[in-house]
């Protein structure tokens, strides 16, 4: 080979490596913005939860962050056996039969719901943080937020590049708050820590499934793979490996880091006109910092929120009739939600979010503490039968190690939604997951069982990718 020919072989491996890398850190930075913007509120949640009590605030959140290590390790294995996407509910249609995949679905339906709605209520607090004046106007600024959101989905979808961005962007800020705060002195007068009881390790026990939160959206690249159509399977699990990897790696960083600057600077339950995380971006002395923060928090949020508005009506439209494709073309529900407009995006599906989410905003009156109480419970559904599932093959295969991981986490999730349902918000949540879960069920038993029912979510997010070139 002569110098030239070798050097352009060089150039073009570099090139590939280069283009490679790329696509992963957009593919990552994008899939993880709902995880990364839960700490926005899962911290402060656990502090709630614990009554104020600071000494036990790092120890809850290493529980829930190995808690969230041991659902990654497990779908690990999931995006290994399902390279095409497709996520618990891929899983679950294979080991049980695909009538029991619905259950995930229904589950993955209200997580879209609750997302949207906590999202766009804890954007409308990181504001009120800022300028506390509007603290009177909570729910109208909460409800505009949902609108521009929702209404910006009619002229078709974010690409992963903006998801990236502004996902970089609060990571970056939230590394300046925590090295800008690190020579600060305790916070007076702000800490509230009453006794919730005698023991410890009881308390955690009771408080960290509240912040449990923080796990969702940690699966979203076991399905979001699906739009990765440019790479083959070995491609895609890569992808969906590093991707579920680094968000456990990023989220745990800024968790210990946030939680451990509130204990060392003191800074307790926060007032209703604030936050925790804007308490410590404040501690930070600098307004700039503050102010670019506070920016970068909200937007995050919004964005989280734009994600399930593209997964949700994506994911009606997937089982709409005659809308699908390939093996997931099976017509579970009408035709009207595979309806689209002229930026393809399916505009039914957009409106049955934003009412559902506007309707949950409204009656925890854009309280994120207050819907943090429902959330982190239906997608703990999605992940227990995903869990099971790998489980079940692990079992079948005589992978004895991997089925003691996988039970051993199907165990923990199991614990986390049994403790969330002592409480009657928690109950709501359950009981709408099996409405919708019994629902789509039902609908898919009257169309005749069509096959490629737990293919509809793989779908969905495959499809996000044609509307953002199509529909620009």
């Amino acid at each position: 080979m002569t110098n030239t020919a070798a050097h352009q072989v060089g150039a073009a491996r570099t090139g590939w490596w280069h283009g490679r890398t790329v696509l992963l850190i957009a593919f990552a930075f994008s899939v993880m913005a709902d995880p990364v913007s839960s700490v926005a509120y899962a911290i402060e949640a656990a502090l709630r939860a614990l009554d104020g009590r600071l000494s036990l605030l790092l120890p809850a959140m290493i529980v829930v962050l190995v808690i969230v290590g041991l659902v990654v390790a497990s779908y690990h294995q999931l995006v290994a056996r399902f390279p095409e996407g497709g996520g618990a509910a891929a899983a679950t249609g294979s080991a049980f039969g695909e009538g029991v995949a619905f259950v995930p679905m229904g589950a993955l339906v209200v997580d879209f719901v609750l997302t949207i709605a906590i999202s766009v209520s804890a954007g409308a607090s990181a504001i009120i943080s800022y300028v506390p004046s509007l603290s009177p106007y909570r729910l109208w600024l909460a409800l505009g937020l949902l609108s521009i959101v929702g209404g910006l989905m009619r002229f078709g979808h974010l690409g992963r590049a903006v998801f990236a961005l502004l996902t970089v962007a609060f990571v970056v800020m939230a590394v300046i708050v925590l090295v800008t705060s690190a020579g600060d002195d305790a916070v007076a007068g702000i800490v509230v820590e009453p006794s919730l009881t005698s023991s410890a390790p009881l308390t955690v026990a009771l408080a960290f499934p509240v912040a449990m939160a923080l796990a969702t959206g940690v699966e979203a690249p076991s399905s979001a793979i699906a739009q990765l159509a440019q790479l083959d399977d070995a491609g895609r699990r890569s992808f969906g490996r590093w991707a579920l990897w680094l968000t456990l790696g990023i989220v745990g960083v800024l968790t210990i880091g946030l939680a451990a600057a509130a204990v060392r600077l003191g800074i307790g339950v926060p007032g209703e006109d604030t936050t925790l995380v804007a308490e410590l971006a404040r501690a930070a002395g600098s307004h700039a910092v503050f102010t670019l923060f506070q920016g970068a928090t909200a937007l995050l949020l919004l964005s989280a929120a734009s994600s399930s508005f593209q997964a949700g009506p994506g994911l009606l439209k997937a089982l709409s009739r005659d809308k699908g494709r390939g093996i997931s073309k099976h017509g579970v529900l009408p035709s009207v939600f595979g309806t689209t407009n002229v930026h393809h995006v399916p505009i039914v599906g957009v409106l049955v979010f934003y009412g559902a989410s506007a309707l949950v905003v409204v009656a925890a009156g854009a309280r994120d503490q207050r819907l943090v109480l429902f959330y982190a419970v239906a997608v703990f559904v999605s992940f227990l039968m995903g869990l099971l599932a790998m489980a079940t093959f692990a079992w079948r295969e005589r992978r004895v190690g991997w089925v003691v991981l996988n039970v051993v986490a199907a165990v923990a999730v199991a614990f986390t939604l049994v403790a969330n349902a002592l409480r009657p918000a928690a109950m709501g949540s359950l009981a709408a997951t099996a409405l919708v879960g019994g629902g789509l069920y039902l609908a898919w038993v009257k169309a005749g069982r069509p096959r490629g029912a737990s293919h509809a979510v793989a779908a969905a997010e495959a499809e996000i990718v044609e509307e953002d070139v199509v529909g620009g």
